[in-house]
């Protein structure tokens, strides 16, 4: 049986990987067989230039981490090699990260995740990493309003030069 002090260390453990995704508000869980030491240096890169981090952590302590949250959802995808990506901030910038590198390596696979508490099947975070990017929205919109706002000022000035001209 396992000294005390062990038993111990192995509970920090736990409860400081619980603590950081309790504050997450995206949390993903790949598989990560068959990448290479610079593919996946480059994929902490990226998820790190968004606020996020990468951790390859044990499918136990992840285990005993979700359920110290209340979440017992992903038990069953907790199989294999698991890498555990949680950011903080928006989902998206490392949902699309990730799905564009699965898409690049044939052996980088999303196993599934949590995003703001809830548990989301894989085929609704493929749906979401498809889904452009909260700033392309924004510009978007903004192109779609700028153009509505420069043909209503080209109608007035139309307008306006029918009646000097009467």
């Amino acid at each position: 049986m396992a000294s005390e002090s062990i038993l111990k260390q192995k509970e920090e453990v736990v409860n400081s990987v619980a603590e950081k995704l309790k504050n997450a508000k995206v949390i993903l869980l790949t598989d990560y067989r068959g990448i290479n030491v610079a593919d996946v240096t480059k994929l902490r890169a990226d998820l790190k230039n968004v606020n996020s981090d990468y951790k390859v952590i044990k499918n136990n302590i992840i285990k005993r981490a979700l359920n110290a949250n209340g979440e017992n959802g992903l038990d069953e995808i907790l199989e294999g090699p698991t890498a555990v990506i949680m950011s903080e901030g928006d989902y998206s910038e490392p949902l699309k990260i990730v799905y564009n590198y699965s898409k690049a390596n044939e052996f980088y696979k999303i196993k599934g995740g949590i995003i703001d508490g809830k548990v989301v099947p894989l085929d609704e975070l493929i749906a979401l990493a498809k889904l452009p990017s909260r700033q392309e929205l924004i510009a978007k919109l903004a192109g779609a309003l700028l153009g509505n706002i420069t043909k209503l000022a080209v109608a007035l000035d139309q307008v306006k030069v029918q009646k000097e001209n009467a």
